[in-house]
């Protein structure tokens, strides 16, 4: 229903007349939320009644039109070619896709070499090979529990990985309960819960008091964020269910090139029997965590070698062997500025000198070189140690002293304070934090239930300075902020925030499973991307990570998002274009969709429905 914008009367028109075309439209906006509404109420999902809920009290400047933009955009001329793009529609892929990753699939990483982990590295298919299919969910699939339940019971249906709970059966990781996965809260190197572990890192680390907000590799809780990685090996399942459990996680290895997170990201790191060859290559490794490890973090190594008295045995290896490997990791830690802080039992816990004039190196060390520092898409890494930036004195804090969190999720970052992200001021960044508190609270009016539970995992494809989810930052779910390789290296500045992220190139497969976001929002992107790489693969790539009945909301120009919906509604996709907040004669418009539910096997018209998962146990 295209409503037509009602201009003032003048002063010499009757007051009826006024009446009327007030009335009129008061019944029209009516009828629009009503079946807006009606929409959105009539779920598809069979974990979810509903895919979201649309505000009643919504105000009048929500209002949009539905898709004739001609009577408010006089002045914006769409060009022929995009006015009225083909139809596009597009089958399911087979069901063995289910879970599909394109730069991580196993037959195409063997093909490369073992050495450094290089064959678990991204490998992604040429162009020629890529899928132009919907990745489909498995049959029996059901939207995962709502946090925090999410985080101890995960459907089966989801990640039929049954064996793990054979292969970790002793460790209390993982339950087979009926139709659903339970984690008690064990692990391999904490089988009776990581409650009792976690209160051992905070009699060092000060965990609680917002200090460390940022790590790398862990589940710590208790207002600390995670960033977990491995590869897609025999921890294929870990990090899947990771995933469905709320956790943030990606696809990655320690190899033969570099991370994709800039330097200083982390407050801290951790290895719990990672099973990482620290001391080969000469250190390498460790001087890839020193990079990301900002200073005064923390670096903690819970297994291998450490406490390799009492299990040198089960190891099967020696005590020489391992004690000399352990003399070598402090070795390699001494000449990166880390001091050993304490150790007991199973664990060992590292801080990294604050700058490095309290450096006590025994021997030089060779350092790197490299002119940019956050430019880390595909680059080598190198046998070399990341040089802290200069401080006037001991007591200064390399690269910038940071705020505790929550204080620092909207302080002006350090990078930004010292001029080192270009074109970024302490001005410029508080008018973006003004213009994303501006344009959540606009979602939230749209949808209500953005911020709550039913998101979990979201995702912001061009984060710039992580606006969006400082803006959306709430304890009920966490963003992934991808800041594309083809724009401005903000990523620092989101770190800084107390933020997560990653650098990514939208042209290729993001390093995840498919169905592991409940809520993907891209400012831009389009418009970016659009002389590098085809709409549809980025929308093929959005869709395959995207959950049943996630929401998808896309910012950008008119013309651009007129291309984006005639080929998001043949992915099976409902989608609304609406209006920019500042009204209709912006020419920057708001896609709003949401991905119906089906399964591998459904006809394309089968949308089956019923309880909520958050009832079930």
């Amino acid at each position: 229903m295209t409503i037509e914008r009602v201009s003032m009367g003048s002063k010499n028109n009757p007051p009826r007349s006024r009446s009327s075309l007030s009335l009129i439209l008061v019944v029209g906006l009516c009828c629009f939320f009503y079946l807006l509404g009606a929409w959105q109420k009539s779920g598809f999902g069979k974990g979810d009644s509903i895919a979201m809920e649309i505000t009643k009290q919504a105000q009048c400047t929500d209002v949009v039109t539905d898709l004739d933009f001609k009577p408010h955009h006089n002045t914006v001329k769409i060009p022929e070619r995009l006015a009225d793009p083909k139809p596009v529609s597009f089958k399911p892929c087979d069901v063995k896709l289910k879970d599909y990753t394109p730069c991580q699939e196993q037959d195409r990483a063997m093909k490369f070499p073992r050495e450094n982990m290089i064959y678990r590295e991204r490998h992604c298919p040429p162009e020629n090979e890529k899928l132009r299919c919907l990745v489909p969910a498995p049959k029996g699939y059901m939207t995962p529990f709502p946090w925090p339940k999410s985080r101890d019971y995960v459907h089966y249906a989801n990640a039929p990985f049954k064996s793990l709970t054979v292969e970790k059966a002793g460790q209390n990781w993982v339950q087979f309960q009926g139709s659903v996965f339970k984690f008690p809260g064990g692990g391999t190197m904490f089988p009776q819960g990581a409650d009792a572990y976690i209160d051992e890192l905070a009699s060092v680390i000060p965990i609680k008091d917002g200090s460390v907000r940022t790590a790398l590799d862990t589940g710590c809780g208790r207002n600390v964020l995670t960033m977990s990685f491995a590869p897609r090996d025999n921890h294929e399942a870990q990090v899947q269910f990771a995933l469905e459990r709320g956790v943030p996680a990606i696809i990655a290895v320690l190899g033969s090139i570099l991370l994709p997170y800039p330097p200083r990201a982390f407050d801290m790191a951790q290895c719990s029997r990672c099973l990482i060859p620290w001391t080969a290559n000469e250190g390498t490794y460790l001087m890839e965590v020193d990079r990301v490890l900002r200073p005064g973090g923390y670096w903690v190594l819970s297994g291998p070698p450490i406490n390799w008295k009492t299990y040198y045995k089960t190891w099967n290896r020696t005590k020489a062997d391992l004690k000399a490997e352990q003399k070598r990791i402090e070795d390699i830690a001494e000449s990166l500025c880390w001091e050993k802080k304490y150790e007991k039992g199973d664990t060992a816990i590292f801080r990294k000198k604050i700058n490095d004039r309290s450096c006590d190196r025994s021997t030089p060390v060779n350092t790197c070189k490299r002119k940019d520092t956050d430019d880390v898409w595909y680059k080598e890494i190198e046998t070399c140690v990341t040089p802290f930036p200069k401080v006037s004195n001991e007591e200064e804090v390399a690269g910038g002293k940071l705020k505790k969190f929550p204080e620092r999720l909207f302080a002006v970052p350090p990078s930004v304070s010292k001029g080192l992200v270009s074109g970024v001021d302490a001005e410029t960044y508080q008018e973006d934090v003004k213009l994303w508190k501006k344009r959540v609270g606009r979602y939230k009016r749209i949808n209500s239930l953005i911020g709550s539970t039913r998101y979990r995992n979201v995702m912001d494809m061009n984060a710039g300075l992580g606006g969006f989810a400082a803006a959306l930052e709430s304890p009920k779910s966490w963003v992934m902020n991808v800041v594309p390789t083809i724009t401005k290296k903000t990523l620092s500045v989101v770190y800084e925030r107390g933020l997560i992220g990653i650098y990514h190139d939208w042209c290729e497969g993001f390093s995840t499973y498919p169905r592991t976001y409940d809520f993907i929002h891209a400012n831009g992107v389009f418009s970016m991307y659009q002389h590098s790489c085809k709409i549809e693969d980025i929308l093929l790539e959005m869709d395959r990570i995207l959950r049943p009945e996630g929401i998808v909301i896309i910012r950008d120009e008119v013309d651009v998002l007129n291309d984006v919906r005639k080929i998001a509604d043949g992915m099976r996709w409902d989608t609304k274009l609406m209006d920019h907040e500042d009204g209709p004669l912006v020419p920057e418009k708001i896609l709003y969709a949401v991905k119906q539910y089906w399964v591998a096997g459904d006809d394309a018209n089968n949308q089956s429905s019923s309880a909520d998962s958050s009832e079930e146990e």
